[in-house]
């Protein structure tokens, strides 16, 4: 394989390595491990603990960006680091609006 492989990493400093991503990303994996425990032993009130546990995950993790802990760059500071209008997002284009 050749150097880099033609990927600038200039972009991309931090691929979502926060605090709050970490957090959950942690009791999601968490979450989903008690739900497939129950799973593999039925139990419903297991499943249920562990599906509570996810949306907790997705919670906190939304509360700690929200509160300074997540990534620094979002879509606005790269469009702004990359001089372009918008963010640009994969298979959309300005003219797209998503419907048929």
């Amino acid at each position: 394989m050749t150097e880099s492989a033609g990927v600038d990493h200039e972009m991309h400093e931090d691929h979502g390595h926060s605090t709050a991503a970490w957090t959950a990303v942690a009791f999601i994996m968490a979450g989903s491990l008690v739900m497939s425990i129950a799973v593999v032993f039925p139990s419903v009130l297991g499943f249920v603990i562990g599906a509570v546990v996810v949306v907790i995950g997705i919670i906190l993790g939304k509360v700690l960006s929200m509160a300074g802990y997540g990534s620094t760059a979002g879509t606005r500071e790269a469009s702004h680091r990359t001089g372009t209008a918008s963010a640009d997002l994969p298979g959309r284009n300005q003219h797209d609006s998503g419907t048929s």
